[in-house]
């Protein structure tokens, strides 16, 4: 008599609808009929759009406790070992700050969730075009140059360099976006290069390894044009998302590192002036959906 085979267990990627104001809805629905979607994962969807009290194109508290609850439902989700990774919609972080006071975005949130400070989370756009990391994410100009820190370069630097390597990038080249014009012209435009990026720049080479640190305005140019870069860290939230949307705002996706789950979500948001128009385009929750499945499987297989 022959031995039963071992059932093969299918990973289940959590997908939260989001705010179902917002293009969300739509954006995962054409995903979840995708022929392109990976195969030997299955798929959940979190949050119920029941339609009352929901209006498209108006965020209200009714829609913004849908996101929430799915989206704490999907971290508990991770967490328990119930899903493998999430897939996160867009929500409208205005909305939900009125449910939860101290809420500024999901990438922090899910830090939270997970017993960790908002700052182990690192924010991370990626599409084949562009990769960049954020020092800083959801906080004004003025708080991200006080929270930027030599010791928060070198911590996004390497954990952003694991990631490319986990994608197969045997030695990835890094550089550093410049926070002041023309790197401050030797103190002219201020001091936050030499004074903060050049002690972090000198700590990785202690560690084998190398960041390149050149001016902002020229740094995304080499990077995309000449693929001279693998990864660009970026010092604060629009140095970041301002090009990378401009080079992959319908395929880019952000994931969330430095957690102990795994969350992608589009680089878009909820969109609200163009839901039930028939123009949402659901690529970059489509590529988001796939590199939670590649993470997936990367982990599993290590």
């Amino acid at each position: 008599m022959r031995a039963a085979r071992p059932t093969k267990i299918v990973p289940t990627i959590a997908i939260t609808l989001g705010d179902p104001a917002g293009i969300g809805p739509k954006v995962i629905a054409k995903t979840l009929r995708d022929p392109r979607l990976p195969r030997g994962f299955r798929f959940e969807l979190l949050g119920k759009e029941s339609g009352r009290g929901i209006t498209l194109g108006k965020s209200t508290r009714t829609s913004a406790r849908v996101a929430l609850n799915a989206l704490e439902e999907a971290a508990q989700g991770c967490r328990s070992g119930r899903f493998a990774a999430m897939a996160t919609g867009p929500v409208q972080k205005e909305t939900i700050a009125h449910l939860q006071r101290d809420f500024v975005g999901q990438t922090e949130f899910l830090a939270r969730a997970c017993g960790l400070p908002d700052d182990a989370a690192v924010m991370v756009l990626t599409d084949p075009k562009l990769t960049v990391a954020l020092c800083t994410n959801h906080c004004s100009l003025k708080d991200a140059l006080v929270r930027l820190t030599p010791e928060r370069i070198v911590h996004v630097t390497k954990i952003t360099r694991q990631f490319l390597q986990q994608r197969g990038i045997e030695k990835p080249r890094l550089a550093f976006a410049a926070v002041n014009p023309h790197m401050g012209e030797a103190g002219l435009f201020g001091d936050e290069d030499q004074r903060i990026v050049q002690p972090a720049r000198e700590k990785l080479v202690e560690e084998k390894i190398t960041l390149v640190h050149a001016p902002a305005d020229t740094i995304f140019y080499y990077a995309v044009q000449k693929k001279a870069f693998d990864a660009v860290i970026c010092a604060y939230h629009d140095q970041a998302l301002i090009p990378f949307k401009l080079v992959a705002f319908q395929t880019g996706v952000n994931v969330t590192l430095g957690l102990p789950i795994i969350r992608t979500s589009p680089d878009h948001g909820t969109a609200l002036e163009i839901a039930g128009q028939g123009k949402a385009d659901h690529r970059s929750m489509l590529a988001a959906v796939q590199l939670a499945c590649r993470l997936v499987a990367a982990k599993t297989k290590n």
